[in-house]
């Protein structure tokens, strides 16, 4: 329960702190940097994640969040979030 929380709560922050042009996520909130945002991490970004070797840890809890989200900062320290929905959508869509 406290992970779906935990997700969901990254989740709503990526909608409204983060600006993409594809309309996806809102980008209202400016007070937030993406950089400091966290992945919205559930059963699909964390099993991508570790079929992709991005994350180690066997459970999705926030040690895996902060784990997945430093490996993608390392990718892009300015938008690390933004791999999110490719990472969900391989899990979802792809059976990845």
């Amino acid at each position: 329960m406290i992970a779906t929380i935990i997700n969901r709560i990254n989740m709503y922050l990526r909608w409204m702190c983060r600006n993409d042009k594809s309309g996806v996520d809102f980008g209202l909130w400016k007070g937030i940097p993406q950089s400091a945002l966290m992945l919205p991490l559930d059963v699909h970004t964390g099993n991508v994640g570790r079929k992709l070797g991005l994350l180690q840890r066997k459970s999705n809890d926030w040690k895996a969040v902060e784990e997945i989200t430093s490996t993608l900062r390392e990718f892009d320290p300015d938008d690390p979030i933004k791999y999110d929905f490719a990472l969900f959508g391989l899990g979802v869509f792809e059976k990845f």
